[in-house]
């Protein structure tokens, strides 16, 4: 069976339709569309190639996608979380997972400009271009010197100008790094002291990054072109900094991470359900003549599917609560409501439900894509079935920041010694082991760390 060929997928009946509306259900059947005739047959091009997935972005643009979750009063379908979740899903399993990431990103960088929309000029505009002018954003966060700790970005700055700001950034990871047409960035703030916590967000357009030579050379999710960018000292007008100096932290944590990890999970659950789609379509069609039984007759197979099958449905369903979580505590997804409220945060409250999500959804399709493997077996394994680039794709899902090593961590950490535990920007002395460690020290030692301590301090009192 090639991996264009149609199959019989799983059916319809182990899908959670009671969260959608009807018109959810309806974008739905035109994305699968959509998926079918330009995402997939793409997917497998881009493998191949490593083009950049324009042209399936332009397929979503024609649905209105690109403005899933931007209010109508910008242009916008005005949709919810739990549709958000849909619609990635929706792509990882029928369309393309590097589109499913490129999208993922471009809807994160919109969730931040939403967030700050009201009365920006500079924002408002952007947001009335996304489908009309396929205009793609991505979100610029991480650091080369804090790796996938991507909220405490060590090599950038901002400074203020008569203007506005003057913007220096260096990113390690950016998904569509030099492709996309709009860059959310965060850096330092103007005025920062030393406290990473102080954070600034700002717009920046493609001509104003700088980006190498395409060189996105990868296992899987070989069309997101994930690379370095810089910011070199770009002067920016006082509109273009998103929010207001200082807002980096609380836009993290109620415009980006809860979206952003939320629409991951659905991404990673999707690419679980097209492997387990293959699966079928292979074990249902391939015989044994010798004992007269399809592969898919056998219980050990019957095993495989139904562990999978029921471990992705549990993540699809928490998933999917999170999002509607999300939507009961926002008004269904209500961004203008922080333009008359600008203290207004209730995602940040359901953060760590969303850390869980995405490592739920990253481990299970490991799992998934393995046992699909084994149920397939030779056929499987080969390049012509699909799975093989399944498998590749979703291997990204753990390693992407947060990683699931940060993210287990997080939740056993704060579930243990509560939330301020966490200490995001190391802030925070842990005396118990400072003191043990002191305890270790020759008089000598101790002489020399006070004449250092003594040092700083009078150091610090000249500045």
């Amino acid at each position: 069976m090639a991996e264009a060929e149609a199959f019989d997928r799983i059916g319809a009946d182990w899908d959670p339709d009671w969260l959608l509306t009807d018109a959810q259900k309806e974008l739905r059947a035109q994305l699968i569309e959509i998926c079918n005739t330009t995402l997939h047959p793409n997917a497998i091009e881009f493998d191949k190639t490593y083009e950049y997935p324009r042209r399936n972005m332009e397929a979503l643009a024609s649905l209105g996608l690109l403005a899933l979750h931007v209010p109508k009063k910008y242009g916008g379908l005005g949709e919810n979380h739990v549709c958000v979740a849909m619609v990635l899903e929706t792509i990882g399993r029928y369309g393309c997972p590097s589109t499913a990431l490129v999208y993922t990103m471009h809807l994160l960088s919109v969730s931040a400009l939403l967030f700050r929309a009201e009365g920006n000029p500079e924002i408002e505009a952007v947001l009335r271009r996304l489908n009309d002018d396929v205009f793609i954003g991505t979100a610029s966060y991480s650091d080369p010197e804090t790796g996938s700790h991507f909220w405490y970005p060590m090599a950038s700055k901002a400074e203020k100008t008569d203007d506005g700001w003057r913007v220096h950034k260096k990113s390690s990871w950016t998904t569509s790094g030099g492709f996309a047409d709009f860059y959310v960035a965060q850096t330092s703030s103007p005025d920062f002291n030393g406290d990473f916590a102080n954070l600034s967000v700002f717009l920046v357009m493609k001509d104003e990054i700088v980006t190498g030579e395409s060189n996105w050379s990868a296992m899987g999710m070989r069309g997101n072109q994930s690379g370095p960018i810089e910011i070199n000292g770009v002067e920016v007008n006082k509109h273009r900094m998103v929010g207001f100096p200082g807002d980096g932290a609380t836009s993290n944590d109620e415009a980006l991470d809860p979206i952003g990890l939320t629409m991951f999970a659905a991404s990673y659950n999707g690419i679980a359900l097209a492997a387990m789609d293959i699966a079928k379509g292979q074990t249902t069609r391939k015989v044994h003549k010798d004992v007269g039984m399809r592969v898919a007759d056998y219980p050990t197979i019957q095993d495989y599917v139904g562990e999978c099958l029921m471990d992705t449905e549990a993540s699809r369903l928490y998933t999917f609560g999170v999002a509607q979580a999300l939507d009961q505590a926002t008004d269904n997804c209500d961004w203008t409501r922080h333009g008359r409220e600008p203290d207004w945060t209730p995602r940040t409250n359901l953060l760590h439900w969303t850390w869980m999500s995405k490592f739920i959804s990253c481990k299970n399709v490991y799992n998934v894509l393995d046992k699909m493997l084994q149920a397939c077996g030779g056929s499987g394994y080969k390049t012509s079935l699909g799975l093989e680039r399944l498998l590749r794709d979703g291997k990204a899902g753990w390693v992407m920041g947060p990683t699931n090593e940060v993210l287990r961590q997080f939740v056993g950490k704060a579930a243990l010694l509560g939330m301020d535990s966490l200490d995001y920007w190391n802030q925070v002395p842990n005396e118990g082991v400072l003191n043990n460690e002191l305890k270790k020290l020759d008089e000598d030692a101790k002489r020399d760390l006070i004449a250092r301590l003594s040092a700083d301090l009078e150091k610090q009192a000249a500045e």
